[in-house]
C-alpha cells in the first residue's frame, strides 16, 4: 500500500500558492502571468486555485498584505530600537532597499510593473502602502527637527516625499536591470546626502 501523503494544515495550500506567485514574479523577463501558468508551476488545476483565492486579484492582494506586514513590522522594529529620528529615517530607507534586495518578486508589485492589466484596486493599495510609508518618514522626520531642536518648517514632510521617490527609483531600476542593480548599491552614502 503506497503511503498516504500527508493533508496540508489551513492555510498552508494558500501561502504556497502565494510563495510560488513570487517566485514566478522573480523571473526577469516574465510574461504576464496567468492563472493557468500559476497552476501549471504548483501542478493542481486552475479549480483547486479558486478554492483558496476567489481570483487573481485576491492573490496579489495577498502578497500586498505580506508587503505591508513585513514592512511596517520593520519600522516599528526600527522606531524601538533607534531614539534618534533621523537614525531611524536613514534606517528605514535602507530597510526598503534591503526588502526589495531580498523579495524581488514584490519589488515588481511594489513598483506596480506586476499589477498592470490587473484590477486597478491593487494599484490603489500599493499607493496607500507607499503614502502610509511617506507618513512614516514623516513623522521620524518631524521626530529629528525637534531632537535638533529646529524647527520643521515643512520641510520633514518634502523629504518624506524626497526618500520615498529615492526608494521607489531605486526599486525601479534594480526590476529594471533584471534584478542586477542592487538597490543597495551606495546606498548608504545616498541615503546621508538626501538627510543633510
Amino acid at each position: 500500500m503506497p503511503a498516504k501523503v500527508p493533508r496540508p494544515k489551513p492555510g498552508e495550500r494558500r501561502v504556497k500558492v502565494l510563495q510560488t506567485l513570487a517566485a514566478m514574479l522573480e523571473q526577469p523577463k516574465s510574461e504576464k502571468i496567468t492563472t493557468a501558468a500559476l497552476a501549471a508551476r504548483l501542478e493542481v488545476s486552475e479549480a483547486a486555485l479558486y478554492r483558496h483565492f476567489a481570483s487573481k486579484a485576491q492573490m496579489f492582494e495577498g502578497l500586498i498584505e505580506f508587503i505591508e506586514q513585513s514592512i511596517f513590522s520593520l519600522i516599528n522594529q526600527i522606531s524601538t530600537q533607534r531614539e534618534a529620528g533621523a537614525e531611524q529615517a536613514h534606517a528605514i530607507v535602507l530597510m526598503l532597499l534591503g526588502f526589495a534586495e531580498k523579495n524581488p518578486g514584490m519589488t515588481r508589485v511594489l513598483t506596480g510593473e506586476a499589477l498592470v492589466g490587473e484590477h486597478e484596486r491593487l494599484q490603489e493599495r500599493i499607493n496607500q502602502l507607499l503614502d502610509r510609508i511617506e507618513t512614516s518618514l514623516k513623522q521620524v522626520l518631524r521626530l529629528a527637527a525637534a531632537q535638533a531642536g529646529t524647527p520643521d518648517d515643512g520641510d520633514a514632510a518634502s523629504r518624506a516625499n524626497l526618500l520615498v521617490s529615492y526608494a521607489l527609483g531605486r526599486w525601479h531600476r534594480y526590476a529594471k536591470s533584471g534584478f542586477k542593480r542592487a538597490p543597495s548599491e551606495s546606498a548608504e552614502a545616498q541615503v546621508a546626502i538626501l538627510l543633510r
